[in-house]
């Protein structure tokens, strides 16, 4: 994942627009699917939203809104 990183950073500093701008988003891309697996698990073990939200740093409302509901465990 570093050299992968450094590629990112190398790429972010170039001179087309939107692949610097692809770039730079590719982090926040990669985190956020991290995130959805591991609340997913999280849920499938589980842990309820507020325990989640309070381990991720954001509130139950904003871990619901973004993973809420059935649409993370296959419902709509």
């Amino acid at each position: 994942m570093n050299g992968e990183l450094v590629a990112l950073v190398t790429e972010a500093e170039g001179d087309d627009p939107p692949r610097v701008l692809w770039a730079a988003a590719a982090p926040r891309r990669q985190v956020n699917r991290l995130a959805a697996v591991r609340v997913r698990r999280a849920r499938v073990q589980g842990s309820s939203w507020g325990r989640i939200a309070q381990a991720l740093e954001v509130s139950r409302q904003a871990i619901h809104r973004k993973f809420g509901g059935g649409r993370l465990l296959g419902g709509r």
